[in-house]
């Protein structure tokens, strides 16, 4: 099979490792499937896990439609240590005690504050570029630069476990949010500071984890085998967006 075949071509879902760069993904699949038309509907930080759509040949048209789909998470937090990048691979910045009195209905429904339509400041330890420059770059400098806020819509963040300082949660919510920056400023409105742990992502719209295979499987499976994943690109994007 040559993978200059017009129907290798598709979404393939993958269930992203943690330790690696959304873009490494990218970096892969090329090696693997020897084409340069590869991308993504929506990064993952190194730390994160879960599900990613990686858009094969005239797929990537789709991109934009793709990236604006809702998403859920699942994950864990931790309070009492914040830490400069708002998630367990920075360094600690500041350590208080946790409130006493914090049980788990009271942390619930200090979660339930941070639902809907709102303006968020992405971190410093991110991919968005000022000035084509990533802001992770500065902020590596010690540099803190002005972000400017943007519109993000959380429909869910339901608190599953809590066992202090650490806890698990479930959020859904809109494109562009950071959850790590959710769950920093949980922290700060508690008044101890706090950071993500961990975080995988579980849903993207109609598209399940489910429904993906790992990196390392995918790695491993012939042209074949790969090109039968894919999912046509008209069952997933309108007429109009093609």
């Amino acid at each position: 099979m040559s993978l200059q075949d017009p129907s290798f071509e598709g979404i393939l879902l993958v269930d992203k490792p943690s330790g690696i760069t959304s873009h490494d993904i990218v970096d892969r699949l090329r090696r693997k499937l020897k084409m340069k038309k590869i991308g993504h509907a929506g990064t993952l930080d190194p730390l994160a896990t879960g599900l990613m759509i990686m858009l094969i040949g005239k797929a990537t048209k789709a991109s934009q439609f793709l990236i604006s789909l809702d998403k859920s998470y699942e994950g864990e937090f931790r309070l009492g240590i914040e830490t400069n990048s708002q998630d367990s691979d920075g360094e600690v910045v500041s350590e208080k005690s946790i409130p006493a009195d914090l049980t788990k209905e009271k942390l619930a429904e200090t979660m339930k504050t941070f639902l809907g339509d709102q303006y968020q400041t992405p971190p410093m330890f991110s991919a968005k570029k000022i000035d084509g420059v990533p802001l992770y770059k500065m902020a590596r400098k010690g540099k803190v630069v002005e972000r400017e806020p943007r519109f993000i819509r959380i429909n869910e963040l339901n608190l599953i476990n809590w066992t202090a300082p650490t806890g698990s949660f479930f959020m859904s919510c809109s494109k562009g949010t950071y959850v790590r920056t959710v769950l920093h400023d949980l922290g700060n409105k508690i008044g101890c500071g706090g950071h993500m742990s961990s975080l995988r992502r579980t849903q993207i719209d109609q598209f399940s984890i489910e429904d993906s295979k790992p990196l390392g499987k995918i790695q491993e499976m012939g042209l074949f085998e790969i090109q039968n994943r894919l999912i046509p690109i008209h069952q997933a994007v309108p007429t109009h967006v093609l």
